[in-house]
């Protein structure tokens, strides 16, 4: 049962209730990420996401730690390129704690400059510790290499050079502009009272100013080409991303298909001919990603580095059967009952459906609700997955980047076509 309401100053609140469990999720959802970043303040908002944990008036960081474990729950954040998002997850009996905690880190953070300086080392650390982690790595490296120096090509985290460079006056005018009613959504779900938890949340949340901080949003031309990153490692790690499609475009629904038969499941193409088939690799997979402008279908593989580019080569191979041979009925009836089964299975967690009514507020505006979800799925057919797969499988529209102790890949050129 979805509710909706709006705060005094316009932030939209919607509520997914589920009286039959004893737990409730709530997160704080700003609209504003890394591509919404200049590139001298790369990876300011994830700072900030940090620095919300770091102190208040009234608490100090061991404080928030000390409380949140108390009552058994989470009290959290993450960035992402496009949203910064704080949330709880707690038993219902909880809940006024755990709002008034994220009340309190959101609105009261004191941002002091000495736990700048410590969570500036901290971070970099972070960023050192991806740079180490070659599968997360080489998908950093795809971006760069999709939309290059575009805000959407640079890394969540920032960079050492941005981050080091960050001021507390920085991080202030940052939140002063964009963590404002203008760009603020809130979701809960679980065992909630929605008229409680409403004037609790518009005693705190409900007095954040608005400001109508208009965003010049351009979209970034997607660059095809390869880079390979040399690294002492015993394994190669390999990702292909080809552009897709947005956020609000109808065809999201055959994306997702299409990508559960190409990479997306253990029954899909990539794993059956290139894992179990051939044994070329341990893992293998694909998932899509949507922009409010542009999206991505990413392909990931590891592999040792004398098969790196036939591995490479077998991925190509599967994106053109894709576009040359219609998929048979009993492939696609496969892939629409385990996305359906996925979808339903996530129904069960609360912090899942906090989740899914938030974006659907973000993308689209609305509740989508899951009976409407199973019949767009059920309404994809052969053709729109053929078509689909002829639209984002293109030669123009192809980043591949490599990361492991390798210095070629041998490849042809007509090897990479598409």
């Amino acid at each position: 049962m979805y509710r909706q309401y709006t705060l005094d100053n316009g932030i939209p609140v919607v509520f997914d209730l589920m009286y039959d469990v004893h737990s409730a999720a709530v997160g704080v959802w700003v609209k504003i990420g890394s591509r919404d970043e200049i590139e001298d303040k790369n990876g300011i908002s994830h700072f900030i996401e940090h620095m919300f944990f770091k102190g208040t008036k009234t608490r100090t960081a061991q404080d928030i730690a000390i409380e949140i474990d108390s009552i058994g729950g989470e009290l959290n954040a993450f960035t992402s390129k496009e949203e910064t998002t704080f949330y709880t997850r707690v038993l219902d009996e909880h809940l006024t704690t755990a709002i008034d905690l994220l009340a309190d880190i959101f609105l009261n953070s004191v941002i002091d400059v000495q736990e700048l300086k410590k969570e500036k080392r901290i971070i970099i650390e972070e960023i050192k510790m991806v740079e180490d982690t070659p599968d997360e790595y080489v998908h950093d490296l795809l971006y760069e290499v999709a939309w290059g120096r575009s805000a959407l090509g640079r890394p969540v985290l920032g960079r050492k050079e941005t981050v080091t460079s960050f001021t507390r006056d920085d991080l202030v005018d940052h939140i002063k502009n964009f963590y404002t009613s203008r760009d603020i959504v809130i979701a809960a779900a679980g065992n909630i009272n929605p008229d409680s938890l409403f004037l609790a949340l518009n005693r705190s949340f409900g007095k954040i100013p608005y400001i109508n901080n208009k965003r010049e949003y351009q979209s970034p031309q997607f660059s095809k080409g390869i880079l390979m990153k040399k690294k002492k490692l015993k394994e190669v790690h390999i990702c292909i991303g080809v552009e897709g499609i947005r956020y609000d475009n109808d065809d999201r629904y055959a994306v997702m298909l299409l990508n559960a038969m190409f990479g997306g499941s253990v029954s899909s193409r990539l794993f059956q001919e290139i894992r179990e088939n051939r044994g070329l690799v341990y893992t293998i997979s694909s998932y899509p990603v949507f922009y409010r402008d542009t999206g991505l279908l990413i392909t990931y593989a590891g592999t040792g580095k004398s098969k790196a580019g036939e591995v490479i080569r077998l991925i190509i191979q599967e994106m053109r059967k894709l576009k040359e041979e219609r998929v048979k009925d009993a492939e696609l009836r496969r892939a629409k009952e385990h996305i359906k089964g996925g979808l339903l299975f996530a129904l069960e967690s609360t912090s899942h459906r906090m989740v899914q009514i938030a974006r659907n507020e973000i993308c689209f505006g609305r509740q989508i609700t899951t009976e409407e979800i199973v019949q767009n799925i059920e309404d994809v057919t052969t053709e729109k997955i053929q078509e689909i797969a002829e639209s984002i499988f293109k030669n123009e529209s192809i980043a591949i980047t490599v990361c492991g102790a390798i210095n070629h890949l041998d490849l042809k050129e007509e090897d990479i076509k598409l």
